[in-house]
């Protein structure tokens, strides 16, 4: 795996690393080769692209150092990781595979960070040109699949590996008692958004709802992640003296259980653009995989589709706070609807196991090494789930 120094959200190095031009480590037997790059915080966009770029080159220069390997996997977003993947296969004349996270540049400019401009249409050109020179896409939802085979991509290469989540990871678990003192929930109600705060993700509207439920003392709005919006939404909540929104630091991954652990629902929440509606975000799985029943606000698409075929939940006009409050209010008030919906959720984990997901994302693989990857859809569709 070839990666930066850890510096995420806010471009601060973790304790113990340094940017460096090459250090080595092995996590789990994986060895990890961390480059130096342009350090930048999650914020803006120029100085956030001289990141991407500067990874780009020197993820390229140092994986032309390493030994050979037999496949290339590159992920997108962000984009210029997977320019660099492909460089790395072309020059080395081995098997890329792109796996496609989201259908960059679209996103960016559904966002409003970017306009439609020429600059973009010419990233779009680049973006087609990827898909096309891959072995093997491997796409997050089947929307995503349905976008690159209308501009024109190969429907046999590219295989659909969903997200999942880690079931010995999450698992039901009853409310963390030090963390529920230390930010005063242990008797209150909490709805809990529990992820990345971007432009994507549209949350005022859920300090919007919250302001129009700040008479319901026994209730909580919970917001824990990091992102790009997430300042702004605690000067807004301030600003607004909302005293039923929490804002938890940012936690590492091996706490996220702890944290689900606080919420009686589990919110997700996505910009109303038809973009957003190809994206399955993974808190859903994570969610399920805790028992939790949810609340979801977006575009109907794959991700309303798997919430309202598990009757896992609600599903909710995406950017209305009107109809978010209602569903707020449906399962703060209906403790019966809420209990059995998360029965219902907990039950429809297995089926978005993450061993599932990398047993078909190896399908995949194998289909690239084998110089076989119009076979890719086919091999991951007939891959057998695992216990």
């Amino acid at each position: 795996m070839i990666t930066q120094a850890p510096n995420f959200p806010f471009g601060k190095l973790y304790d113990g690393y340094r940017n460096s031009w090459r250090q080595i480590e092995t996590i789990e037997g994986i060895r990890v080769v961390r480059v130096k790059t342009y350090i930048a915080a999650n914020e803006g966009i120029a100085r956030r692209t001289m990141d991407f770029v500067s990874y780009m080159f020197t993820a390229v220069w140092f994986g032309l150092l390493e030994r050979r390997p037999d496949v290339i996997v590159s992920t997108s977003p962000q984009f210029f990781a997977a320019v660099g993947g492909w460089l790395i296969g072309a020059l080395r004349r081995i098997p890329f595979v792109f796996e496609l996270g989201d259908l960059w540049p679209a996103s960016i400019v559904a966002v409003g960070a970017m306009k439609p401009s020429l600059a973009m249409r010419l990233v779009e050109k680049l973006e087609l040109f990827l898909y096309r020179r891959s072995s093997v896409v491997v796409a997050l939802t089947n929307a995503f699949k349905k976008n690159l085979i209308e501009r024109g991509i190969d429907s046999n290469k590219i295989a659909v590996v969903i997200n999942g989540v880690d079931l010995p990871r999450y698992a039901p678990q009853n409310r963390d008692p030090p963390l529920a003192r230390e930010w005063g929930l242990e008797d209150k109600f909490v709805v809990g958004y529990v992820g990345t705060h971007g432009m994507a993700h549209g949350l005022e509207h859920v300090l919007e709802a919250a302001s129009k439920l700040s008479h319901r003392k026994d209730l909580i709005f919970l917001f824990a992640g990091p992102g790009a919006a997430r300042d702004g939404l605690i000067k807004e909540a301030k600003e607004r003296n909302l005293k039923n929104v929490v804002f938890i630091p940012t936690q590492p991954k091996d706490r996220m259980p702890a944290i689900w652990s606080l919420c009686d629902v589990a919110l997700v929440h996505l910009k109303d653009s038809q973009v957003f509606a190809e994206v399955i975000p993974s808190k859903i799985f994570e969610a399920m995989g805790m028992g939790l029943p949810i609340l979801i606000a977006a575009p109907n698409g794959e991700a309303t589709a798997i919430v309202n075929k598990a009757e896992a939940g609600l599903v909710v006009p995406a950017e209305d706070p009107t109809a978010l409050i209602q569903g707020v209010k449906k399962f703060l008030d209906d403790e019966e609807y809420r209990r059995s919906a998360g029965v219902r959720s907990l039950a429809a984990a297995p089926g978005h196991s993450r061993a599932f997901q990398a047993k078909a994302m190896m399908a995949a693989l194998d289909a690239a090494v084998a110089r076989d990857g119009k076979s890719a859809a086919k091999r991951v569709t007939n891959t057998e789930p695992v216990a």
